[in-house]
């Protein structure tokens, strides 16, 4: 469009009509990839007749004022072009895309849901319930921020907020189709409760009926704490257009069972022991990036074996809880690697801990270990240079044009030890080893 500086993708759905009025989302990719992020979205959409928009200039390295006042253009834009339905204007994303979704409703008062995917909202001080929206939030039992996400769904209650938490079996990755078209059904209910659309019992009834059978299947399963949480949302949402009453039972007899107290004890056990973990790494981290504190590189080993126990428990909850550590820590240290390089001048030797510390949480992403084998080799560190050279082709990396192009390794790489290690491991160095 000539008329504006931006430009963005855009999903219509089949039925489309341009006579008609449509609810539409706004989704957010923080590096401005609109057409990919509304391919995560378009099924979903298709199903349940949404507009979708997203940005591609909306991105983490703006302002958050340059990325509102992109994101203004772009409504007005779209409300230009389309009958948009009052109180039908959505936001949604993943990650960070979800937290500047979930802050937007602050900024532009039209805005009456979000879907936040993988993330907690961007900042709970600028919450009020004099503005509330409808927040949906989904989140994998095995994502680092899946505690938060059950912690804001209480300050929600708390203010008063519409809002749902939908949990899948997995880590810190993009929902399925399915929950995303939940989410949907759910600003649809929402909509016809607050009689902003006519009420459809068709849609309604089919809808209530896909989650009963969910609810069954979760406590044929033996998932009894996700069951009971199940049936309290569908007794919230579904209690405007039906009678619940008997929810309300199965829920009571649920609540009794022997499997939810048991599972609800252990559920609640290891994430006290997961806050009481996160706390220490903060602490520890902060500490060893302040003093450089390489002699603590064998402790966070030492965690990550205890992590490696965790994941390997019998027990579900255990498990679940080793893999959200593991995402949390690559999480914290990689928001520090992103701070520090963000200074003037850079704290290099912070980086270079840092960057040994990823070794040991990622020891499969090659990228630390060059990054620590070109420091140490600017330095003229050549000892701590060769044993992460050792150590990262121990691991199976084998691009030697990389390795030979390698910033600040020029003498480096003609060294005999250099070339020895490159002959033992890849069969053939670039440079002769000439013995003295």
């Amino acid at each position: 469009n000539d008329t504006i500086p931006e430009d963005f993708a855009l999903f219509l759905p089949t039925k489309f009509d341009a006579s008609k009025s449509w609810p539409v989302i706004f989704v957010y990719d923080m590096q401005g990839r609109g057409e990919m992020v509304l391919r995560m979205f378009s099924a979903a959409a298709e199903q349940n007749n949404y507009i979708l928009a997203a940005s591609n200039k909306v991105n983490d390295s703006l302002s958050l004022t340059q990325n509102v006042l992109i994101s203004r253009r772009l409504f007005n834009t779209v409300f230009t072009m389309f009958k948009i339905q009052k109180d039908r204007v959505y936001t949604a994303g993943f990650d960070g895309g979800a937290r500047i979704a979930s802050v937007m409703p602050t900024f532009m008062n039209q805005i009456t849901g979000v879907i936040s995917c993988g993330s907690t909202v961007g900042n709970k001080e600028i919450l009020s319930n004099k503005n509330p929206f409808h927040f949906v939030g989904i989140v994998g039992n095995e994502d680092f921020n899946y505690p938060e996400m059950l912690k804001m769904e209480k300050l929600f209650d708390l203010m008063k907020f519409p809002n749902q938490t939908l949990v899948f079996n997995g880590g810190h990755k993009w929902p399925s189709q399915h929950l995303i078209s939940r989410a949907m059904e759910l600003f649809d209910l929402r909509a016809m409760t607050k009689k902003v659309i006519p009420v459809d019992t068709v849609f309604i009834g089919n809808s209530y009926d896909r989650r009963l059978l969910e609810v069954n299947e979760l406590i044929a399963n033996n998932r009894a704490v996700q069951a009971y949480d199940e049936l309290g949302d569908i007794m919230e949402v579904y209690r405007h257009f039906k009678d619940v009453d008997s929810l309300k039972s199965s829920s009571k007899v649920l609540k009794r069972g022997t499997s939810y107290k048991s599972q609800k004890r252990s559920l609640n056990t290891w994430l006290f022991k997961e806050s009481l973990i996160k706390d220490d790494y903060d602490y520890y981290l902060e500490e060893d990036i302040f003093t450089y504190n390489y002699n603590n590189l064998g402790w966070w080993n030492y965690q990550m074996g205890e992590l490696k126990k965790h994941k390997e428990s019998k027990n579900e909850f255990q498990r679940q809880m080793g893999v959200r550590l593991e995402g949390y820590l690559n999480a914290l240290i990689e928001d520090n690697i992103d701070l520090i390089a963000l200074d003037s001048p850079i704290d290099e030797e912070a980086l270079n801990f840092l960057w040994m510390l990823k070794t040991i949480t990622s020891p499969d992403d090659f990228s630390y270990y060059l990054k620590v084998i070109s420091l140490n080799a600017k330095v003229e560190d050549y000892g701590t240079a060769l044993y992460y050279l050792e150590e990262l082709l121990k691991k199976g990396y084998a691009n030697s044009d990389e390795l030979y192009a390698l910033e600040h390794t020029a003498l480096f790489r003609i060294t005999p030890e250099f070339n020895a290690l490159v002959a033992k491991y890849l069969k053939k160095a670039r440079y002769d080893i000439i013995e003295e």
